[in-house]
């Protein structure tokens, strides 16, 4: 004989059969909760209101919306346009020299150090990595102090070595301060692509660097065939991060070179440029709406970077992942 389905068997199936709501997780927006809040008020808020201000003109008291009235004057008033696009083709240049010879030798000694035969790997990674955490103040007034041809080390060290007649003033000579500032800032920062490059050689499973092995693949050959074309992700990270922080670099001309970034200017950057702009210098009067002009064309110049390695490079990187 068939069963009868009782009421409460039927409502018990019922209820088996609708889909549960999933419990809401408010644990997880109250952890989220005060870094967003921290997050908005030190970036969002402020980066909202520096476009809003690039978009003006006047003071507080009178302020009026022009447009893209600031941006077409920094483009083509002599006054800023020329500041700008020098202060542009430098950091260009910094950039250049962070990139071509601060992260290979990053990679150079992450390479180095991540052979277990070496000793005092330890040592060697915390001198090279110390420079990193100190401030700009220090690094700025130490190299001054070691490269000032009147009290400085420098030249007392050349001449020991015989070599005191290549000496220069390099933060004193138009055509080499922007160079010796830029080795300073590799010299500062050098610890980081290491770093980065020494974990994720250490992140490589053994099972790879034995079937290189078992195949005659040494030494070096193995680093640039098997070890280089793994990490490539992390130098890809590496190169944006580069990037980023050398066209915000702001805080070692200032220390070394002050805010008007001498000699006559050929150490400006787009940092200084801004500063100079927004605050205003022994040379000109400071123009709030024009500086935020500035720091938005920043933001741009940034934000354009950061797209092209995330739609274009990051996902053909992707690739070597583990």
């Amino acid at each position: 004989m068939a069963e009868v389905a009782t009421p409460s068997g039927s409502a018990a199936a019922t209820a088996a059969a609708r889909p549960q709501r999933r419990p809401i997780r408010w644990h997880i927006a109250v952890f989220l909760a005060p870094a967003v809040v921290v997050y908005t008020i030190l970036m969002i808020v402020p980066l909202i209101s520096t476009l809003q201000q690039s978009t003006m003109t006047g003071d507080a008291a009178n302020r009026a919306f022009i447009g893209l009235g600031n941006f077409v004057e920094l483009f083509t008033d002599p006054r800023w346009s020329s500041s700008f696009w020098n202060a542009f083709r430098n950091n260009i240049y910094f950039f250049i020299i962070n990139m071509l010879v601060q992260n290979p030798i990053g990679i150079l000694l992450a390479a180095l150090l991540s052979n277990p035969a070496l000793r005092l790997r330890g040592f060697y990674r915390t001198a090279i990595f110390v420079p990193t955490i100190l401030s700009f103040v220090i690094v700025g007034f130490i190299w001054k102090l070691l490269l000032s041809p009147i009290w400085g080390v420098a030249p007392t060290i050349m001449k020991f070595f015989h070599l005191g007649q290549y000496f220069q003033a390099w933060l004193g000579k138009e055509q080499y301060a922007l160079t010796a500032l830029s080795l300073i800032s590799v010299w500062q920062y050098v610890g980081i692509p290491m770093m980065l490059v020494y974990a994720a050689l250490l992140s490589i499973p053994d099972e790879v660097i034995e079937a290189a092995e078992c195949d005659g693949i040494t030494g070096m050959s193995q680093f640039w065939k098997i070890q280089l074309p793994l990490i490539l992700p992390t130098l890809g990270i590496i190169s944006i991060l580069t990037f980023v922080g050398n066209f915000n670099a702001f805080d070692l001309v200032y220390v070394a070179q002050g805010a008007v970034a001498g000699p006559n200017f050929s150490t400006d950057l787009l940092g200084t440029f801004l500063y100079r702009t927004f605050f205003g210098n022994q040379l000109q009067l400071g123009d709030p709406n024009m500086g935020s002009a500035v720091a938005t064309v920043m933001f741009l110049i940034i934000l354009a970077g950061v797209c092209v390695y995330l739609f274009l490079i990051q996902t053909r990187l992707r690739r070597y992942q583990f």
